[in-house]
């Protein structure tokens, strides 16, 4: 399997049973986790957890599904768009690319790329 398989297999993972150790097991002791909606990057294993535990518990339900892939031995690219409903009920849906680094198998550095602002109005107008 190639690691985006690896990653979307483990984000399936995540979304329908909270489990985030698949997704753990991906990132090396010196991986860097970072998005738009996070003050400054995660590390390592045990900020892989709490990066994608905190991915989870922003929503009631949410399935993730995948436009694009681009992959060479180095990174991979992939393109998405995430929908479901939020803890009160409200749906939701965005858009965005995430870059996964892995040159020697293990996850490196991990950035995801969306617009928070669109996202945080769909938050604001559940509450």
């Amino acid at each position: 399997m190639s690691k985006a398989s690896d990653f979307i297999d483990a984000l399936r993972r995540i979304e329908t049973d909270g489990n985030v150790e698949p997704m753990a097991a991906l990132f090396g002791p010196d991986a860097e986790l970072s998005n738009p909606a996070i003050t400054r990057p995660l590390h390592g294993q045990d900020g892989a957890r709490n990066f994608w535990r905190s991915y989870r518990h922003t929503f009631g339900e949410v399935r993730s599904e995948f436009r694009c892939v681009v992959e060479s031995e180095c990174a991979s690219f992939l393109e998405w768009t995430s929908r479901g409903t939020l803890s009160h009920g409200a749906a939701f849906s965005y858009d965005g690319v995430s870059v996964i680094e892995h040159p020697a198998g293990a996850i490196t550095r991990f950035k995801s790329y969306f617009d928070p602002k669109a996202l945080g109005l769909q938050l604001e107008h559940a509450a």
